[in-house]
């Protein structure tokens, strides 16, 4: 194609020719040909000299990268409107088409390590331990008509557990959901493990068995007020199960100026399937051992009924936390119920400038460091401290009481991975393991450290 551009500026030469025109072509009309010719000409020789320093330039190109003369321009996919798709690169991919159906991955991993320290007389194991404490996998979405989706499973200790399996429906400020999810209980356990200040949530929470259950349920809210209820079943994998149970909570959540409040409380009834038995017991703040120094044994029981009180504040780097929960055990055979309580306060605080524990939904929610490791940053560094206190002992049953210190530095190096360690000193007393002496009232110890990401 260039070469036969540059043959073109031969054209004058028909200018030579001219003269042999018919002597009866008008002289006129022959001086415009003339014309005509010599601007092409110029023209073409304009061409002709732009295309040689094109030539020129892909030479130098090819010289200093010959693989990037080869470079194929990328295809741009093209997707015609009535089957428009969107995707959008967070943490996960997510796929969004014109018709409102969504598919979004998402995850996370903890690895747990760590020891614990029991006087040396005690029977039962201590000393170091490590566990894949969560390795989950879902998806969730949306599907045209306001329903959404979700589907979870948890595959640590080589195991396969269902935690989350709900189909959600949205009408305004009203949220249905039906399948199997976290009933109405607590702060500390409606806060996802991705966001919780220690290693492991306030014993009573695991004491008194808080767990996602099938069910269905409402939450209504609006502004500052947020109000769930629900009624449920037994746990996936506790089925076939005749138990069922009602749970409710309401949060007032204001933003005072720079601090956000949140102040709520909880209800619990479960009506337990005949010769039934419930067992209270606890671990030593970490999870990796099976040890449990407080424990009611197994009671006879045809229902529960619990009570909670939540309070808790976040103003810039500092934020505080306290529950207050009391479960009581409807005995069988005519005994007296008992009553059982447990509960916290806790205080933490962000050594980073800038960085906030984070809140949404009534409940704690995920920090973004605000100068992430990557990004120029060393990401958000925050220390906390807690009381934990459980109480398992209730008229003729001696479970026994536990009294926690704990502190925790928890190192949040982007949005989606952090690490942490913590320190745990026990008191116990009436504990459900004795020395060799026979002594029930002792002091343990526990370390624990985290690596966590999320996506």
């Amino acid at each position: 194609m260039r070469q036969s551009l540059r043959t073109l500026p031969l054209l004058p030469l028909a200018a030579i020719m001219l003269p042999s025109i018919p002597a009866q072509a008008q002289d006129r009309e022959v001086d415009e040909l003339r014309a005509q010719v010599a601007q092409l000409t110029a023209q073409l020789e304009v061409l002709s000299a732009r295309l040689d320093d094109l030539e020129s330039e892909e030479a130098q190109v090819a010289a200093a990268s010959p693989a990037a003369a080869s470079v194929v321009p990328p295809v741009i996919p093209s997707v015609t409107a009535g089957s428009e798709t969107r995707i959008s690169l967070g943490a996960a991919p997510e796929v969004e088409n014109a018709q409102g159906f969504s598919f979004k991955p998402f995850g996370r991993l903890m690895i747990d390590a760590g020891a614990t320290s029991l006087p040396g007389s005690i029977a039962a194991e201590d000393g170091f331990g490590q566990e894949i404490r969560r390795a989950r996998l879902g998806v969730e979405g949306a599907v045209p008509g306001g329903f959404g989706y979700k589907m979870e499973v948890d595959f640590a200790g080589n195991e396969v557990e269902i935690t989350d399996a709900i189909l959600t429906y949205e009408a305004g400020n009203v949220d249905l959901t039906v399948g199997q999810h976290n009933a109405f209980q607590s702060l500390e356990e409606l806060t996802s493990s991705r966001f919780t200040s220690f290693i492991e949530r306030a014993a009573f929470t695991d004491a008194f068995g808080f767990e996602r259950r099938l069910g269905i349920s409402a939450q209504y809210g609006a502004g500052d007020v947020l109000v769930q209820g629900g009624v449920f079943t037994a746990n996936i994998d506790d089925l076939p199960n005749d138990s069922w149970g009602v749970d409710g909570r309401a949060v007032y959540s204001p933003r005072l100026g720079n601090t956000q409040l949140h102040v709520g409380g909880s209800l619990h009834y479960r009506d337990l399937e005949g010769a039934s038995a419930v067992r209270y017991r606890q671990r030593p703040l970490v999870h990796f051992t099976s040890t449990r120094l407080i424990d009611t044994g197994s009671i006879g029981a045809r229902s529960e009924f619990g009570a909670g009180v939540e309070f808790a504040a976040i103003r810039g780097p500092l934020h505080l936390a306290a529950e207050g929960y009391r479960q009581e055990v409807g005995r069988t055979a005519g005994l007296d119920d008992v009553s059982f309580h447990g509960g916290y306060i806790e205080a933490g605080l962000f050594l980073t400038p800038g960085d906030s524990r984070g809140y949404r939904g009534a409940r704690f929610n995920r920090t973004r460091p605000a100068r992430a490791v990557g990004d120029g940053g060393i990401g958000a560094v925050q220390v906390n401290l807690r009381y934990d206190y459980l109480d398992l002992n209730a008229g003729p049953i001696t479970g026994g009481t536990q009294n926690g210190q704990f502190a925790s530095l928890i190192w949040t190096t982007t949005a989606f991975t952090r690490f942490q360690i913590n320190y745990g000193r026990l008191e116990y007393d009436d504990a459900a393991i004795a020395l060799a002496s026979g002594e029930r009232d002792y002091s343990a110890d526990t370390i624990g450290v985290r690596a966590e990401f999320d996506f």
